[in-house]
């Protein structure tokens, strides 16, 4: 008869050694696993929901003091600007049309808006964003800077452009993914249709005139006082006008390139 196979101890421990190695391996791999699963909820679901009920308070905060809220369309009898169709997304401006200067006052100078307003401090929210078609209404904060602003799911306003109402270009900025996401929608902006802007002392509408699909993070030409990408020129305008740029992050969840969406100043009604 052969005799049964003997199992050395040091063989037995190296077995316990490997399969103690495996299993915590494994528990590792799971723990990081559940750990990725959790920042991803947090970056995706939470910060969402905090900054998108900052901002509705915030909104809130600022009709109070405002008193009632106003309507989210302007004075229809306030006259539009002439030209203010303009040419069709994607081509120049030819020059032979400019945005226009609806019944009201503006000022294209001075430090505050178009109502006359003092600057607003750094990070204050100061005007109320509305954008009918995305069922969008989002505090406007001075500055973009992440912490201060775009984080608390505010827009925030390019420092060294214009204000609501002023001559030249209103510019703003917003995250399209996490931390409220205010401008997720924007590509589904189309020609004609309406952005408001209140301030304690008027509404501003605006009609989205053309856009600009992709170009680079560091096309500034997008937010200069005649709004005309450096990148891909066919896309802007050639001459002054009263105007607002909306811009944020494409595509979805980067940040590689920018998104721009224009519209022209077509009328005011004081508060």
């Amino acid at each position: 008869m052969r005799a049964p196979g003997v199992v050395h101890h040091g063989t037995r421990r190296r077995r316990a050694a490997y399969r103690r190695a495996v299993w915590s391996g494994a528990e590792v791999l799971v723990t990081v696993g559940v750990v990725l699963l959790l920042l991803v909820a947090h970056q995706l679901w939470w910060t969402n929901r905090q900054a998108r009920h900052g901002a509705e308070r915030k909104v809130q905060a600022l009709e109070r003091e405002w008193g009632t809220p106003a309507p989210g369309s302007a004075d229809p009898d306030a006259s539009a600007a002439s030209g203010a169709g303009g040419t069709g997304g994607g081509e120049a401006d030819d020059g032979k049309s400019g945005a226009g200067q609806p019944a009201g006052r503006h000022s294209s100078s001075g430090s505050g808006g178009g109502d006359g307003a003092r600057q607003p401090r750094w990070s204050q929210a100061y005007a109320v964003l509305g954008i009918p078609r995305l069922s969008l209404r989002v505090p406007v904060a001075e500055g973009v800077s992440k912490a201060g602003v775009l984080d608390k799911g505010y827009v925030g306003h390019y420092k060294g452009t214009q204000q609501p109402g002023q001559a030249g270009n209103f510019a703003l900025a917003g995250h399209r993914n996490t931390h409220g996401e205010p401008f997720r929608y924007l590509p589904r902006l189309r020609r004609g249709d309406t952005i408001t802007v209140e301030t304690k002392a008027a509404v501003y509408t605006y009609t989205v005139d053309r856009t600009l699909p992709q170009t680079s993070s560091r096309d500034v030409g997008v937010i200069r006082p005649v709004p005309r990408s450096t990148v891909r020129p066919s896309y802007g305008y050639s001459r002054p006008g009263y105007y607002i740029t909306l811009t944020t992050c494409t595509p979805d969840y980067t940040s590689r390139y920018r998104m721009a969406v224009w519209g022209k100043l077509t009328s005011m009604r004081p508060r």
